[in-house]
């Protein structure tokens, strides 16, 4: 399969270590299940709620109110070990002008190239981080600046295959082992703290900051603009964070959070 190059605009701002990053990226979260919407709560397929019929729609509403990413999640995509929601992607991509990441259910180089080539900024490369980590490093170097690793844990191990599987492989080590390999970024996600409006754990995610140089962006447990402050200020150099319910929920205004994070 012919390679293909990124075409649509990234700021500088949301790139790797290459750029020096001016500001906090907010990305809002559409988590997509059998064609929906949804958000979970600590990972559980069984507790989704539906927040939209229309992705699309609920995109378009996250870029008008002025967000510069979008962060996607094939659900059913991370449990079947394959993508899934492909057309709602691909709607999603044909309506906004903003770049998107996704995540779930890669695990091969032609899905890789076959999610970016329909028009992705970023991958996330998250299960086989774990099982395949050369396959990571192929991708970061066919794909500069194109593919991130997701590191999801629960009680500071990574789980795997949707959030289904638990490792003995620390947080910390698996996001060093990816040191050299030239990743755009680190996704973590506290597992516990997902879809339970309860504050993220920034005292993990501080730890994985300082920890490597590769950027970080928190996510999982944003329940409050003073969340969001919260890890803005926690004292590393985040890329972003993540989020999902608290948004749908009206927890705080988009508007506001941009430009909270950015003053």
């Amino acid at each position: 399969m012919q390679s293909c190059i990124l075409v649509r605009s990234m700021p500088c701002a949301s790139l790797s270590h290459f750029c020096e990053r001016l500001f906090m990226i907010l990305y809002p979260a559409i988590d997509l299940k059998d064609g929906n919407a949804v958000r979970l709560v600590r990972g559980d397929m069984e507790t989704s709620s539906v927040f939209n019929i229309d992705p699309a729609a609920q995109a378009i509403e996250f870029v008008q109110k002025g967000c510069k990413w979008l962060h996607l999640v094939d659900l059913n995509g991370a449990f079947d070990g394959e993508p899934v929601n492909v057309a709602q992607v691909e709607t999603i991509l044909g309506q906004t002008k903003v770049p998107a990441q996704l995540g779930g259910g890669i695990r091969d180089m032609a899905t890789i190239e076959r999610w970016l080539c329909l028009g992705l900024a970023r991958v996330i490369l998250g299960t086989v981080a774990v099982e395949k980590p050369n396959l990571v490093r192929q991708a970061a170097k066919k794909f500069p600046n194109q593919v991130a690793v997701g590191i999801d844990a629960r009680n500071g191990r990574v789980a795997t295959e949707g959030w289904a599987k638990e490792t003995d492989v620390l947080v910390t080590d698996l996001a060093r082992s990816f040191e050299d390999a030239g990743v755009a970024a680190i996704v973590y996600t506290d597992i516990n703290c997902d879809g339970a409006m309860q504050g993220p754990n920034i005292e993990a995610t501080l730890a994985l900051a300082k920890a490597v140089s590769i950027p970080v962006i928190a996510s999982g447990g944003i329940s409050s603009l003073q969340d969001l402050i919260a890890l803005r200020d926690c004292g590393a150099n985040l890329n972003g964070a993540i989020s999902g319910r608290a948004l749908y929920d009206g927890a705080f205004d988009l508007n506001e959070a941009l430009e909270t994070l950015n003053a």
